[in-house]
């Protein structure tokens, strides 16, 4: 199994980003760009 680095990457940013949008943001502006974010790595990942 080939493992490439930048979708390892990729993922745990993502993993991460999900983890703090489940903890809560407080920011409405600093959310939309997390979920953005979140939406934009799972199209990259193809996980859409």
């Amino acid at each position: 199994m080939k493992v490439n680095c930048q979708d390892h990457r990729k993922s745990m940013e993502l993993l991460g980003l999900q983890v703090r949008l489940k903890n809560g943001i407080g920011d409405e502006k600093e959310q939309k760009e997390v979920e953005k974010r979140i939406r934009d790595l799972e199209k990259e990942l193809k996980m859409d």
